[in-house]
């Protein structure tokens, strides 16, 4: 589309801001508004430059991510819906688009919360936008050994409905690798979801003609490739990101809050100052350690407020908002009060790496009308407040954990990584895949086992019943005999 088009869809949509308020949208959204043209330019080409529907998928879409809270899915996802690899990113189609790879056979339709499986669909989807820059990618449902069991309507037409309604441009292919004829009838209905160009887009594929569509050297090896990827997850690199625009944000590193906020990592970089000597005690006061706790991997940090005077209000902040649930991550003491923080390793991540990973314990003076307030918004405008702040490093113990699951460390690797992590895991995966499926066969051995012992026990009362009959037969023939 023209600039022109672009500026005049853009006028239009501020336009209608002024008049419902700023608070109509999430503010990093209004801020893509405002700067990334690309965006506007996707939403008239879905619409095939029609400015009052360019118009009214944008309200559409704005209003969808700001209740969906789509700018803070990094909180809110299942992580360990994510690392078990039923979907993720691999490799590019042929025109050079991202592949998002939907494993079919380990998905089975009510084994998790259909709002978990949205956020993470989600997720991946916000992801890849800014890996790519809005550029298109292509769906593959990779249903080699799938049946009925594996198939959810519900969840396919909510993939459909984010490219109809929230994600324009968005969708290169779909392709349906190795369908099994069973699925055809749920396919027809699916087509009819789709609007006349999206069908154009689907394609069937088989081993022996996906290069059609996917080159080889990016296809995976189960399809007959030669790329022989193993899923593992991967945080997203923040010192890439974007936020969404095509300017790169600052390439100093980033503290990120547990909400998704960020600030530069370097002293200089805000006019804040390091630990100072402030009223904020903060014990451990530099190195922060987890241990397991039953299934979990925790550390706990002290905070006390050694003034007398005066109120201390708190936040935190950490350089992977993916990886740690805080909790409370803001607060506030009164004085010589103290606070325990609880900082949770989630499930997906391991200890192996973590020394990568920062805090940054942060403090301002309040007044003690403010601590009935919403501290939260207090910290999104500290301008005129002096910060003070304490920065915390990550150390791991002599475990790591990965997917949940605890295995010893190697000596004789830096920090305390195992060489074949990778490797590792595959297996485990390997072996939780093997598991399901000899659950699945015993409990089909079990169905088939009563509707044996059924028949055998239906049998049983016909033929007695038959037996009955003849001797009954029988006697009565005795009895009339001359």
């Amino acid at each position: 589309m023209s600039s022109e088009q672009v500026r005049e869809l853009k006028s239009a949509f501020l336009e209608q801001l002024a008049s419902k308020g700023s608070d109509a949208i999430h503010p990093k959204d209004l801020e893509r508004v405002k700067k990334d043209d690309n965006w506007l330019n996707r939403f008239l080409l879905h619409v095939d430059s029609n400015q009052t529907e360019a118009l009214n998928m944008m309200w559409e879409t704005v209003t969808w991510r700001k209740d969906f809270k789509v700018n803070e899915v990094n909180d809110n996802v299942k992580m360990d819906i994510i690392v078990q690899g039923g979907f993720f990113p691999s490799g590019c189609d042929k025109d050079g688009c991202s592949l998002f790879i939907f494993k079919c056979k380990k998905y089975v339709k009510g084994t998790h919360n259909m709002d978990d499986l949205k956020r993470c669909v989600v997720y991946w989807f916000e992801r890849l936008e800014r890996q790519d820059k809005g550029k298109p990618i292509t769906l593959f449902f990779d249903m080699e050994g799938c049946g009925l069991a594996n198939m959810d309507l519900e969840f396919t037409k909510y993939l459909i409905g984010l490219f109809k309604q929230y994600y324009p441009y968005f969708l290169n292919y779909i392709l349906i690798f190795e369908m099994p004829w069973i699925l055809n009838a749920a396919f027809k209905i699916i087509k009819s979801w789709l609007p006349e160009k999206a069908v154009q887009k689907i394609k069937f594929l088989s081993k022996k003609d996906i290069k059609e569509y996917v080159p080889l050297d990016q296809a995976l090896t189960c399809w007959g490739g030669q790329n022989d990827y193993t899923f593992s997850f991967l945080p997203e690199p923040q010192e890439s990101f974007t936020n969404n625009t095509s300017t790169p944000i600052s390439t100093n590193r980033k503290v990120h809050f547990a909400d998704g906020s960020s600030m530069s990592e370097s002293p200089e970089g805000s006019g804040d100052k390091d630990h100072d000597g402030s009223a904020l005690s903060v014990q451990p006061s530099s190195i922060i350690t987890f241990i397991k706790e039953g299934t979990e991997l925790v550390s706990t940090l002290e905070l006390q407020n050694t003034d007398s005077s005066i109120i201390l209000s708190f936040k935190l902040k950490t350089t992977s908002p993916e990886k740690f649930r805080v909790r409370p991550s803001v607060g506030c003491l009164t004085p010589g009060a103290r606070a325990t923080v609880h900082v949770t390793l989630l499930p997906g991540f391991q200890l192996g790496g973590l020394s990568r990973d920062k805090f940054l314990v942060m403090s301002t003076v309040i007044e003690a009308s403010e601590m009935n307030q919403d501290l939260a918004q207090l910290w999104k405008d500290t301008s005129g407040r002096k910060i003070n702040q304490h920065r915390l490093k990550c150390a791991q113990t002599n475990e790591v954990t990965k997917n949940g699951n605890a295995v010893g460390v190697w000596s004789g690797s830096p920090e305390g990584e195992q060489p074949n992590n990778s490797q590792l895991l595959t297996k485990v995966n390997n072996l939780t895949e093997c598991q399901r499926e000899l659950h699945g066969a015993v409990k089909r051995i079990q169905y088939f086992q009563m509707i044996t012992v059924v028949l055998v026990v239906v049998l049983g009362i016909l033929l007695s019943y038959v037996v009955h009959l003849e001797s009954k037969e029988g006697y009565t023939g005795s009895c009339s005999a001359p």
